[in-house]
């Protein structure tokens, strides 16, 4: 039977009841897609524009934030020059400003910024990058700026605005000049964003900056520009008059409307009675006091969203003709059986050839399980090694102080010895024994202090044992005392009366000590509080050790990443950041807790939580 005949037969016989009730099916099929399904694509297609746009606006505040990272220590840099200081104390000197008028021009062209300048304590400039263009920033005072009286508090200047003199927009970076402790005026950097903006052109989207008051400042398309997306309230221009952020710039509020939903945010702008539909995704910068947005075209995303539904719906009647077709020629078909068979071969054949997939497939896990393995053993290998190059650092750092620690004993035990040899040529024995005795003493000494290092040198086994709380601690109190002296810091420490019994092992928990101990010995350096407390107690079934210095704490976004290897807040030559990493670890391994935060007092807090062991059975040994 030809196409035509199949679907021309039900003229000539009822239909099936079956055919009736397909058909059915299909017609609400169609209606519910019809229905929800241009909703189910919309929200898809706008989903996948989201990810688009986040994706697009992760790119435009990463290049933002670069490039404002590029200069923002340039201020403070220049403010250190000797030269900047004489300016800003003599300011007459002419032939000092025109000196640094040049080095500023310097800087500025090796720098790529757009102006450089520096103002005294009441706000005139005194020497500029531009002194010799056609506007010129010397004489200008610029007091009301937020840079400007941001710096003069003694911290860092920042702000966002159109030039009051040369009328474009910057960003500008302010810090202080201080000349023997005291305020004397303020260094300036203006940043130039237009080289931004022409990286956002071009696009299918719109790329928008604006300030705390809803203004755009910066955009991909101009038009956009000092366009307010908040109401410019009396209250909002007050404030943006206060600091002359946009000059005369005129400020207009942007015609749009909100039409999104909880899952998307849509505005709709109505400019020249043309309006158009955007999806916004929007990120804040904290650091400059900025929302970054980025809006995309929504004409696309509907466009496909009505496309998938039109296609859905023939597919459904496409689908139904097609299933009814099939079912009439398969009612007329007598190789049912047939097909069967078939059917039947074919699913045996694929089951044994899923049962060769799963065999093989068994076979590449076990090897990957061996290989995990020996991974498993080079990663618990690699730990070891880290840890004792740890403490090898560590006692690289301990050499020279302990040379000192060493000489002074043996310079004592000379003089004691060459005054016994006098005293015995004079006949005084006993003050000679007493000598004698000082010796010996010094001697115990400079083996108490070989034993620690020897000890300490060592590289331990993985086994654990019962260690006692209070000799470890006082081992390290030892190792740590020349560290203690040097830094001038004074350690205060509290152990719990009676046994304090954990499970770990004696020379990594010393090394954990060690680590801590001299980071926090490095923090309170920094301050006048050089005090360090120790506390020991018990906690139910846990040991708790606190260690709090009072430095300057842990910086806000770091407190996750501390513990990380190779990461380290001290300058370059000051520690390869393993410290943390592996204190951690072998905290781990003991099966307590290692963690940090900041004190609310100041300063930072280091607890160590261990497993409280039974002091009447020793495990095996950790030595």
């Amino acid at each position: 039977m030809t196409l035509a005949q199949t679907i021309s037969a039900p003229l000539h016989r009822p239909l099936p009841r079956r055919w009736i009730a397909a058909a059915g099916f299909a017609v609400l099929a169609m209606a519910a897609v019809a229905l929800w399904g241009s909703g189910y694509a919309n929200r898809l297609y706008f989903d996948e524009a989201h990810a688009r746009g986040n994706n697009t606006l992760r790119l435009a505040v990463a290049v933002l934030r670069g490039h404002m990272e590029r200069y923002e220590s340039l201020p403070r840099v220049i403010a250190d020059f000797d030269d900047i200081k004489a300016v800003v104390a003599d300011p007459g000197n002419q032939d000092l400003v025109a000196d640094v008028n040049a080095y500023l021009k310097q800087i500025n062209t090796q720098f790529e910024s757009s102006d450089i300048y520096v103002m005294g304590e009441d706000g005139t400039t005194i020497v500029a990058s531009n002194y010799d263009s056609e506007a010129p920033f010397v004489g200008e005072n610029f007091q009301y700026r937020p840079y400007f009286y941001d710096a003069i508090d003694g911290g860092e200047g920042r702000f966002f605005g159109l030039g009051t003199t040369s009328f474009k927009r910057g960003y500008y970076f302010g810090a202080p000049v201080l000349v023997d402790g005291e305020f004397r005026g303020v260094v300036a950097v203006k940043v130039d964003v237009d080289s931004i903006e022409e990286t956002w052109r071009g696009g299918d989207y719109l790329i928008v900056v604006t300030d705390p008051e809803g203004i755009i400042f910066m955009s991909s398309r101009a038009d956009l520009l000092y366009n307010s997306m908040l109401p410019l309230t009396p209250e909002r221009l007050a404030r943006t008059d206060e600091t002359r952020r946009y000059a005369n710039a005129e400020l207009a509020e942007l015609p749009f409307r909100e039409t999104g939903d909880e899952s998307h945010r849509l505005i709709s702008i109505e400019r020249e009675e043309t309006a158009s539909e955007y999806l916004v995704v929007s990120e804040s910068m904290p650091e400059a006091n900025w929302t970054v947005s980025v809006m995309l075209d929504t004409a696309s995303a509907r466009a496909q969203a009505l496309t998938a539904t039109i296609i859905a719906l023939l597919a459904i009647a496409l689908g139904t003709l097609a299933g009814t077709i099939y079912a009439q020629r398969r009612a007329r078909l007598r190789e049912r059986m047939h097909l069967q068979r078939e059917a039947k071969e074919m699913l045996e054949r694929r089951v044994v050839e899923r049962t060769a997939e799963l065999a093989s497939v068994n076979i590449k896990l076990e090897e990957e399980v061996a290989e995990r393995r020996v991974t498993e053993q080079m990663l618990r290998k690699t730990q070891s090694d880290l840890v004792q190059a740890g403490k090898l650092a560590a006692l690289g750092q301990m050499s020279a102080a302990l040379s000192h620690e060493f000489n002074q004993p043996l310079s004592a035990a000379r003089n004691y010895a060459d005054n016994a040899l006098v005293l015995i040529d004079r006949g005084r024995i006993e003050d000679a024994r007493a000598n004698v005795g000082r010796i010996s003493g010094l001697i115990d000494r400079m083996n108490s202090i070989s034993r620690h290092l020897r000890n300490f040198a060592r590289k331990p086994n993985q086994k654990l044992t019962n260690v006692p709380l209070d000799l470890v601690i006082g081992d390290t109190v030892e190792l740590i005392d020349w560290r203690l002296k040097s830094a001038g810091v004074e350690l205060f420490i509290d152990i719990e009366d009676g046994p304090l019994t954990i499970i770990g092992g004696p020379i990594r928990l010393q090394q954990v000590l060690v680590n801590i101990l001299t980071n926090a010995i490095d923090a309170a350096e920094t301050g006048t509080d050089r005090r360090i407390d120790l506390v020991a107690r018990r906690a139910e079934e846990r040991a708790v050790v606190t260690i709090r210095d009072r430095g300057p704490g842990i910086a806000p976004g770091l407190a996750q990443r501390i513990f990380d290897p190779f990461f380290s807040t001290k300058g370059v030559g000051k520690g390869l950041g393993l410290g943390l990493s592996i204190s951690y670890n072998i905290i781990k391994d003991f099966g307590g807790e290692l963690r940090v935060e900041n004190h609310p007092e100041g300063g930072a807090l280091f607890t160590i939580e261990l497993r409280y062991a039974q002091t009447r059975a020793l495990t095996e040994a950790a030595q």
